[in-house]
């Protein structure tokens, strides 16, 4: 009957997400004897709504069961205070002050040259910064540092994250092979977040950005479960295709209750070397109507600039190398605009963890 009762709940959906309760390890109890049934479910979300179409769906699924008596729990963090936009009170690297999401609805927008411009350039404000690739499939970061052969050094039974640039460094890029890839399901990409969080040494850090996978899939879902995330931004190109994709990850920002600090507009024309104009190759402006309906801004527009291809291969990324470009100044600015919404994040406790309490042996996230 346990099993017949787990095929049933696999038509029930996590909400707002494609999949069900049962493969994002939500289920936690199920006891059945005699025509009574006791189920216990744990979400990450605190989120009352939430609660409710769970509590709805669960009912509905398993109605035709017959059965004498449903004991259904659902567990779920505490109802955050007013203002408050923290979406766990889990954090499982306290040590560090501020954590943003750099992420995107599609891959080859520019996220992972735009992560690490940010980081160098809130190093040059005086912030001790940290970079997590966590870009499993596609983890270009150590290339783009010229750390693409750099050997990890353990201190005791922790990881040093690479030095370089100002900044502190990891990805799995460097802990494994170049050319072996990655064939991961869901679990093993929550674990492995997990992982790079605490058996990484990082240091007392004011901010440690992460360069997301494209999506809105499993490794942002742990990382919203382990850590609270102080914002979110979003990388896009002015296309309308890439903007459709960019809803989705603000969307999700919302649905995580992730503070969204704004959008890069990324690719915002082609800056010419031979005249230094700038052409709109792929349209520019495209990012203001989504940020005015998500309540948030376009912190910089980028443009297509050769010498940030150039930096990001050879591993001179233009923000250190070359401060004076047009798009090293844009970063600049992006990432004054980051620090000013943090400082407001904290100031106003929207990253309090203390508004939300932690679900008590939760999971490390709602795995797959």
């Amino acid at each position: 009957m346990v099993e017949k009762i787990k095929e049933k709940l696999k038509s029930v959906k996590y909400p707002g997400f494609s999949k069900d309760i049962i493969t994002f390890n939500c289920v936690k109890k199920i006891d059945y004897e005699d025509g009574i049934l006791s189920l216990v479910v744990e979400i990450f979300s605190a989120n009352e709504d939430f609660v409710k179409e769970l509590d709805t769906n669960i009912k509905a699924t398993l109605k035709d069961l017959n059965l004498k008596e449903l004991k259904l729990e659902i567990k779920h963090p505490a109802p955050p205070k007013e203002k408050s936009n923290t979406q766990s009170g889990k954090n499982i690297a306290p040590q560090i002050q501020n954590f943003v999401m750099i992420s995107s609805g599609k891959g080859g927008v520019g996220k992972s040259t735009t992560t690490l411009n940010l980081a160098i350039n809130l190093a040059k404000m005086g912030k001790k910064v940290g970079l997590l690739d966590l870009d499993i499939y596609g983890p270009n970061i150590p290339r783009m540092m010229g750390q693409d052969n750099a050997k990890v050094e353990l201190a005791g039974n922790k990881i040093k994250p690479i030095l370089s640039h100002g900044i502190e460094m990891m990805s799995m890029g460097v802990l494994v092979a170049k050319e072996q890839g990655l064939i991961w399901r869901g679990a093993m990409i929550m674990k492995a977040v997990e992982q790079l969080l605490t058996d990484v040494l990082w240091s007392e850090l004011d901010v440690l950005l992460f360069d997301m996978p494209p999506g809105t899939g499993d490794a942002q879902i742990s990382l919203a479960q382990n850590v609270p995330v102080s914002a979110g931004i979003c990388v896009s190109t002015p296309q309308l295709v890439s903007i459709d994709d960019s809803k989705r990850t603000l969307d999700m920002f919302e649905k995580l209750h992730i503070p969204i600090a704004g959008i890069i507009e990324n690719m915002s024309g082609f800056l010419c070397p031979d005249n230094g104009k700038i052409y709109e190759i792929f349209g520019k402006g495209g990012t203001q109507a989504l940020a005015k309906e998500y309540n948030c801004e376009v912190l910089a527009q980028i443009p297509l600039e050769i010498d940030v291809r150039e930096g990001g291969d050879s591993g001179k990324p233009i923000s250190f190398y070359q401060s004076e470009s047009l798009s090293a100044k844009r970063y600049d600015e992006a990432a004054h605009k980051l620090w000013d919404f943090l400082e407001k994040v904290q100031k106003e406790g929207l990253a309090d963890n203390a508004a939300v309490q932690p679900v008590p042996n939760a999971a490390p996230a709602c795995s797959q």
